[in-house]
């Protein structure tokens, strides 16, 4: 059985004082549900105050993003050691910084290397553009994604990697694929290609969650799909009510 996970993404949102508000009215309801693993994801500045808020819950903290290097010249950079003074998590290779930031499989796959290595647990992104969905490249996209990105990572660490599938065209568009197909991708791509480097066991072992344009009111059909473990949560998270549901939703 694979425990469901749920992460809540606030991207750039967020001053100190607006995410100390916001994880002090989710938290009552997110303790509630205790069969689900759930991560919150604010900005690095929020990371102090929010690791304090949050100890003594069951409630994980992630951070969105690292560099590999550990130190040096690498001006406005956080190292993994920086990130596990306070978190557990992180979020690699999310379409954005692959869009905006020029984030390749390779330089994923170096911060997957980093992040494992110090024990953190990495939430790995992947997921085609429309026009790479719409040319049918789902799958050569998808495979090359895990394959390049998980490259020299030995089966052993493999227990500390949730991979998210996130169609990039349904990110912040409020078009989310539907349950049937992302579960088909996650069935027919994902665990094939894991299967394929480490095994059946770890494969199927490995957690997937869907990310997308989830919210409270389509939670569930993702959710009943037997391939998707959970989500990684972007605009919802924002809003106490419906991250709580979508925890809530999981936990079904």
């Amino acid at each position: 059985m694979r425990t469901p996970f749920v992460a809540g993404n606030w991207k750039m949102n967020k001053t100190i004082e607006e995410a100390r508000g916001l994880v002090a009215e989710m938290v009552p309801g997110l303790q509630e549900v205790t069969s689900v693993e759930c991560v919150l994801c604010p900005p690095f500045m929020a990371l102090m105050p929010i690791s304090a808020m949050l100890m003594g819950t069951d409630i994980g903290l992630g951070a969105q993003n690292l560099h590999w290097e550990e130190k040096g010249a690498f001006t406005g950079e956080v190292s993994p050691g920086m990130v596990k003074e306070f978190c557990n998590y992180v979020i690699i290779g999310h379409s954005e910084r692959r869009t905006y930031f020029g984030e390749t499989d390779e330089t994923v796959n170096k911060r997957t290397l980093a992040a494992l290595g110090k024990g953190l647990i990495v939430i790995a992104c992947i997921g085609e553009t429309l026009s790479e969905n719409e040319a049918g490249q789902t799958a050569a996209v998808i495979e090359r994604q895990i394959y390049e990105g998980l490259k020299n990572i030995p089966a052993e660490q493999v227990i500390n990697l949730v991979i998210a599938y996130e169609p990039v065209w349904a990110i912040g568009t409020g078009r989310a694929a539907t349950g049937p197909d992302a579960n088909r991708v996650v069935a027919a791509m994902i665990r094939p290609a894991l299967r394929e480097l480490y095994g059946k066991q770890v494969a199927d072992a490995t957690r997937v969650l869907y990310g997308g344009s989830v919210t409270g009111t389509n939670a569930e059909e993702f959710f009943s799909q037997p391939e998707i473990d959970g989500a990684l949560v972007g605009g919802a998270s924002l809003k106490p009510a419906d991250f709580i549901e979508i925890v809530r939703a999981a936990a079904l």
